[in-house]
């Protein structure tokens, strides 16, 4: 056989089998046994090890294959993965419906009511037809990629009859079935059981070998869509039809609801239905239709306008609350917590729930040795609803806070208008650890390797005290740890070391500071530019900016206003940190420039910025960045090897420039 006999046959195996699997994983009708998919499987095989060139990403054969990952690597969504806002009840709902026809300015308006569906949100990324990148939602504006073990779930098509760039996203799921035969299995092996197919569907996806994550036998449901523009689809229901068409998984049992009445009669049909499926759901997603009506709403900071989540209400149990524990978080508050003994709630076992304050204790009238009613609230974080206070014996004991810090021993002390107490020991050990899991989080400093019981080592073994003691951390010293070796210590460091260039506002979040978060310190690192200025800032220079308040402005002044906050940024300066802004500075901003109102693409490699550089700049000039040639585009930005995009641009006489025509329109 010529290598020509061997392409033609090559392509008919595949599409054989790319049927056969959607048939069998899609369409839940499967037209062969498994001893006909497994010789076809064979035979493609044995083709592609002889002739290794005709051998591509996405052949059937490659679903599972490559050498496990030593991490996962970052992905910025081009369109964010927002979340979205929830219902628990129906007047939820009913308030909903009002606030859209309001914003809408009609009378009624039409619904898609889908499933939600209990997994893992994922997006899924094609170019010329071919699925290219996988990733999760993470904090919703970046994910990791996982595409090698997205790969394995066979209802995920690895080519599909569409040959623009576009993205679809949905959920992640591990059917009840797989869910009881990999918990058998743990059990058999004397491994620790899954708590719920949700997390066994996210640590399956997570894991760094796709073989583990093939023989999970997970599924998939897509639902929405991020980069991608199809101009003859006009409604959401429209979409889901066309999703299906092309080859995609969608869940069979969404329905149109002509008003709100009838979403809600389709809410509460699933209440009691929900425990018939063969995978787990947490509530109904309700959805505007018509997608103009979509656009027209549009979003706020956190979520769409245009849709909600209602929730199933939570489960209620009864248990016994045997213990009180105090915890000091990194700001100092002391928080109570109920030790429970164990209790299944929502597909979990809950062994403890956070009391928040003494306030709440005493309004509940909550016992030691009390027998409690306990929920998970968003079926997600127990609490403690009621006490069955008939359920007494005399052996329950009255709860007092206690005057000490349980941690350092210092007073606590309940400030002005605050209902915690709070120790204010700025040495306080529980502090100092809480402060150091927060400054190396994702949204703070984004440090991979220092998870919170590596932190907890590090302060254990005295090596840590302040976020300064990070950067001076040595090789031999961590070699010492448990289970850190060679290759986990030199990715650590480097870790560590890439954290020194993160522009001011990681910086300043990560810090810590009362009342800041995120979106704050960004607004003051944008601002001030420098961290010297922030330094030397007044609280009328903090007030004079829109976002920051009084109760900010106060915190923030405090705080720097310490010594021991000027010694530490001094000894962070010392050790290489950049303590400036890296985005684009607010006197380089203009209220006019190139791409104010402009719809720009960027294809192709570029050699000075990177692609989120680029994004970041041309956004920050009133541009707004979409990944897909349109007739809406206004400048593509074409690159070394641009290819189908930049085709299509001179096809629709869109305007082209280099990278250096970009750089000297963003003053590089």
């Amino acid at each position: 056989m010529d290598q020509q006999q061997a392409q033609n046959q090559i392509e008919q195996l595949r599409s054989q089998i790319n049927k056969y699997n959607h048939q069998y994983h899609v369409e839940d009708n499967p037209s062969v046994s498994d001893y006909e998919y497994d010789q076809k499987m064979n035979e493609l095989m044995e083709l592609e090890t002889q002739f290794p060139e005709l051998v591509t990403s996405d052949s059937p054969s490659q679903r599972v294959g490559g050498a496990p990952l030593d991490a996962f690597e970052k992905v910025q969504h081009t369109v964010p993965m927002l979340s979205l806002a929830n219902a628990f009840g129906e007047d939820d709902l009913i308030r909903f419906d009002r606030r859209v026809r309001e914003g809408l300015g009609v009378d009624e308006v039409s619904y898609v009511c889908e499933l939600k569906i209990d997994g893992l949100a994922v997006s899924l990324r094609y170019e010329n037809g071919t699925f290219v990148q996988g990733a999760t939602r993470g904090d919703g504006t970046i994910g990791e990629d996982i595409t090698n073990n997205l790969k394995t779930i066979r209802s995920i098509p690895l080519r599909i009859d569409q040959q623009d760039t576009i993205e679809v996203r949905g959920e992640a799921l591990m059917p009840q079935k797989s869910f009881l035969a990999l918990n058998k299995a743990k059990e058999d092996n004397a491994e620790e059981a899954f708590a719920n197919p949700r997390n066994a569907a996210a640590g399956s996806l997570r894991q760094l070998n796709p073989k583990i994550a093939a023989k999970r036998n997970l599924d998939i449901f897509l639902y929405a869509v991020g980069q991608w523009e199809v101009g003859t689809l006009s409604t959401h229901s429209e979409r889901l039809t066309y999703l299906k068409e092309i080859g995609f998984k969608t869940n069979p049992e969404w329905r149109i609801c002509n008003n709100i009445e009838e979403a809600i009669n389709y809410v509460n049909s699933w209440v009691e239905e929900r425990s018939n499926l063969n995978y787990d759901i947490d509530g109904i997603v309700i959805k505007v239709d018509r997608l103009d009506y979509q656009e027209t709403l549009g979003f706020t900071a956190k979520s769409p306008r245009w849709a909600i989540a209602y929730k199933f209400p939570a489960e209620e149990v009864i248990t016994k609350l045997y213990d009180i524990e105090l915890s000091v978080g990194r700001t100092g508050v002391v928080t109570p917590t109920a030790l429970l003994n164990p209790v299944k709630v929502a597909g979990t076992t809950v062994q403890r729930a956070s009391l928040h304050n003494e306030d709440l204790i005493r309004e509940k009238d909550i016992r030691i040795n009390d027998t409690v009613v306990i929920k998970k609230a968003g079926d997600i974080i127990p609490e403690v609803v009621r006490v069955l206070s008939d359920e007494r014996t005399g052996e329950e004991q009255v709860f007092q806070m206690p005057s000490d810090c349980p941690a350092c021993g210092s007073e606590l002390v309940r400030l002005e208008e605050e209902v915690a107490l709070r120790c204010i020991n700025p040495s306080c050990p529980a502090q100092l650890k809480e402060g150091l899991i927060h400054f190396v989080s994702r949204n703070a400093m984004n440090i991979d390797g220092l998870g919170e019981k590596v932190i907890e080592q590090l302060f254990h073994e005295n090596l840590v005290h302040t976020i300064a003691d990070l950067y001076k951390l040595e090789r031999k010293e961590l070699l010492k740890l448990e289970r850190m070796g060679e290759k986990s210590v030199e990715n650590l460091l480097a870790a560590i070391e890439v954290s020194k260039q993160n522009s001011l506002e990681r910086l300043l979040f990560g810090l810590g500071i009362r009342h800041v978060g995120s979106k704050a310190a960004r607004t003051l690192a944008e601002q001030f530019e420098t961290i010297d200025h922030i330094v030397e800032a007044t609280f009328e220079d903090y007030t004079s900016i829109y976002e920051i308040g009084e109760k900010m402005a106060d915190s923030i002044v405090r705080y720097f206003d310490e010594t021991r906050v000027k010694q530490l940024i001094d000894e962070l300066r010392s050790l290489g940190l950049n303590m400036e802004y890296k985005g684009i500075r607010k006197s380089d901003k203009q209220e006019d420039s190139l791409f104010t109102d402009k719809t720009v693409v960027l294809t192709g490699k570029l050699e000075v910025l990177s692609r989120e550089e680029a994004k970041e700049k041309i956004e920050a000039y009133g541009g707004k960045v979409t990944g897909s040639v349109s007739k809406k585009t206004d400048i593509l930005i074409a690159g070394a090897d641009a290819g189908s995009k930049l085709d299509k641009a001179k096809e629709l006489g869109i305007t082209v420039w280099d990278e250096q025509e970009l750089r000297e329109a963003l003053k590089e």
